[in-house]
């Protein structure tokens, strides 16, 4: 099961052609991706989307870099959404302190906010973790939800030790395929397989071979082949174990798997 766990298929790098791109990476073999939505405006494009494709499912949440975008109206639009149309998970949400300017305690105040309606909805959630490792963390023990995943995770061992514990799948992808990772790299060779979830993040996080860009999600086969190297397992094992894990951390995904 090759599962591409985190892909903005909305992405205006795709819009061109989005087509050859899924075909190109069903060809590779991809059986499902995931389609998480990022702002109250998108909600609507992400759900055409998978609505047009029995590979594709989707999540609803709003990202950290769009909290500008977010109202109170927002979140019961969001709540509504998760109501009605019953997601595979709720995300992209979550924290980001990388980029400059962002209101951290608006950030707080609606990942928070999230993370209770997926209590509420018994929903796992896509998690989007830039220098904020630590307060998403203390969210996450203070209003538990049933795991999800931590996507293009870059922590520590005992950071990622602590997500586990919690539940949740670490997403690896681009990064992983540059030798300077040497943490992620470290990370992906020694944390046991089952905790590992393959990725893509495009258009964003290209791999090292184009690192030009738009990532592509036909490549995650070579991604798998990355984490075999660096693992010393077998390829095939890889892609297995790691859709097996997707399909664990995101309950329900199993009727979203394109059948050879």
């Amino acid at each position: 099961m090759l599962i591409d766990t985190h892909i903005h298929l909305d992405a205006v790098e795709y819009a061109s052609g989005l087509q050859a791109v899924m075909d190109s990476a069903r060809d590779a073999g991809v059986q499902s991706f995931v389609l998480p939505a990022v702002e109250p405006a998108n909600l609507p494009v992400v759900s055409r989307l998978a609505s047009e494709a029995d590979d594709i499912a989707v999540a609803y949440g709003f990202h950290p870099l769009y909290i500008d975008r977010v109202g109170d109206d927002s979140l019961a639009l969001l709540k509504t959404q998760l109501g009605n149309h019953r997601p595979i998970a709720v995300g992209e949400i979550g924290l980001d302190y990388f980029v400059e300017g962002l209101d951290q305690e608006r950030q707080q105040a609606v990942y928070a906010a999230q993370l209770v309606m997926a209590r509420e909805f018994d929903l796992p959630v896509l998690l989007h973790v830039r220098r904020a490792l630590d307060d998403v963390l203390k969210h996450l023990r203070r209003i538990r939800v049933r795991g999800g995943i931590a996507h293009a995770f870059n922590g520590s061992r005992q950071q990622a030790d602590t997500f586990i514990k919690l539940g949740f799948k670490l997403g690896f992808g681009g990064a992983m395929t540059y030798s300077g990772s040497t943490r992620i790299r470290a990370l992906a060779a020694s944390l046991p397989l089952e905790s590992i979830v393959l990725e893509t993040d495009g258009p964003d996080i290209p791999p090292a071979w184009r690192p030009q860009g738009p990532s592509l999600p036909a490549e995650l086969v070579r991604y798998a082949a990355v984490l075999a190297e660096l693992r010393n397992e077998p390829v095939e094992k890889i892609i297995d174990q790691t859709g097996r894990n997707a399909c664990e951390a995101l309950p329900g995904l199993e009727r979203y798997l394109r059948r050879a």
